[in-house]
């Protein structure tokens, strides 16, 4: 083995467990060494070979060998080596759409710096998916297509290895908070959320569900249109103020709205 890999499994369900011993259509199982659930705790899913890491990078393994990398390793512009035999996998369950939990974050970071050190590694050991170089891959993510600022959790899993170190309760932030937004006003009216609807309220109500913690619903966007994807948040958000029934039908009224921007 010669470093430990970090994965989103790009889903919010619960438990996953089955699905990572198992595995999918056209990938056996086990999917992972390790799984970790929204709460916090690891769960052993695999050992010896695990289908995770996929082909990678050369250039990317032998940097994490000899450790000997600035804050990144080398592009990943090559995938021909087989990186399941070489690499530790955590799957974290979350979409990777939107952040890991805080207990997520700190787990990861104790359970990357158990294993570096039993191995006598560095924190250059500890990579993401997104960084190896199977095609396609950004986990773990923050935001849809958008993986974590992977320096950041190595400096942090660096600050865990040191001797009575403790990781921080928090990942650091990707970059600068927004502002809050501006207040937008009275509710303009049911008839500009509607199927097919195209307007700037789309897009100011969507934007405001992500703010809110509801941006594990868009795999893109939101706004300027009116979709299922905008009617499943506000339905999760309404469902959140206790509302049920007509009441949280997944279409803003004014007192939605007025919560949402409150």
């Amino acid at each position: 083995m010669n470093g430990f890999m970090v994965h989103h499994t790009g889903s919010d369900a619960d438990d996953q467990r089955a699905m990572l011993y198992e595995g999918i259509s056209g990938l056996p199982g086990p999917l992972c060494h390790f799984g970790l659930d929204q709460d916090g705790t690891v769960h052993l899913i695999g050992w010896g070979r695990a289908n995770h890491a996929g082909s990678g990078d050369p250039d990317v393994l032998r940097a994490v060998q000899n450790e000997d990398y600035g804050k990144n390793p080398p592009a990943d512009n090559e995938s021909s080596v087989d990186g399941n035999a070489r690499f530790y996998g955590v799957e974290i369950w979350y979409s990777g759409s939107h952040r890991m939990s805080d207990a997520q974050y700190r787990t990861l970071l104790k359970l990357a710096a158990a294993v570096c050190d039993f191995h006598g590694w560095s924190e250059k050991s500890v990579i993401g998916h997104g960084e190896w170089g199977s095609p396609g891959k950004w986990d773990p993510g923050y935001k849809p297509g958008h993986m974590m600022d992977m320096a950041a959790v190595r400096a942090d899993v660096k600050a865990a290895l040191k001797p009575g170190g403790k990781p921080p309760t928090k990942p650091k932030p990707d970059k600068p908070k927004p502002k809050p937004p501006t207040k937008p006003g009275p509710f303009p009216g049911a008839a500009y959320f509607r199927p097919g609807a195209r307007n700037k309220y789309v897009t100011q109500l969507g934007k405001r569900l992500v703010q809110r913690g509801y941006g594990r619903f868009y795999a893109e966007g939101p706004g300027p249109t009116w979709t299922s994807v905008d009617r499943a948040a506000v339905r999760a958000f309404q469902h959140d103020q206790g509302w049920s029934g007509s009441d949280a039908d997944g279409y803003p009224g004014r007192e939605t709205w007025r919560r949402l921007f409150s």
